[in-house]
């Protein structure tokens, strides 16, 4: 385990029960996803397999009494399917709940985000739910800046949602 006590590597299979777990929390107890119920493995499964063809799916594990535990994921996607965009990729980072301020969220994105350029990627966009006061102060730490939002266009909870856009450079040319 590294010095900050937890490793960075990419996801595997295997580790879908994890995601979910991680994930779970913030279908169910948030508005930080939009979505109302959680995937199932397969789902979940495909999801990843799919996101690795061409981009990246990485965990941070923290190992204690000789178990690995997942402590968060960070993934990149597809923007939009039109071939125009394909340097440009979707990031999504999620942190285990009590698990924050720990820079998980941070050494996940800036992984992603070094993985990305390797592979040629330009641009990255991050949509977060407003409001994630949060996400928000990652993102921009990491040199994302606010490109727009779009007001009202989720509900959850019975309670309209703005979903911000924030975007930076991965191509060191900027």
């Amino acid at each position: 385990m590294s010095e900050r006590g937890f490793d960075i590597r990419a996801a595997r299979d295997e580790d879908v029960g994890g995601i979910l777990e991680i994930y779970g929390h913030y279908v169910r107890e948030t508005s930080v996803s939009f979505e109302y119920e959680v995937p199932t493995e397969a789902e979940m499964l495909e999801r990843l397999r799919a996101a690795r063809v061409r981009h990246l799916w990485i965990v941070a594990t923290d190992v204690s009494a000789g178990a690995e535990r997942l402590v968060g994921y960070a993934y990149a996607g597809t923007f939009r399917a039109r071939v125009a965009y394909r340097y440009t990729a979707e990031t999504t980072v999620y942190v285990r709940s009590g698990q924050h301020r720990r820079g998980v969220g941070r050494a996940l994105m800036e992984s992603l985000l070094e993985g990305l350029g390797s592979k040629g990627f330009h641009r990255a966009i991050a949509g977060i739910t407003l409001p994630n006061e949060g996400s928000v102060r990652l993102h921009e730490s990491l040199g994302f800046e606010p490109v727009g939002v779009f007001r009202e266009v989720g509900t959850k909870f019975d309670q309209w949602h703005d979903a911000g856009f924030w975007q930076r450079a991965i191509d060191p040319r900027g």
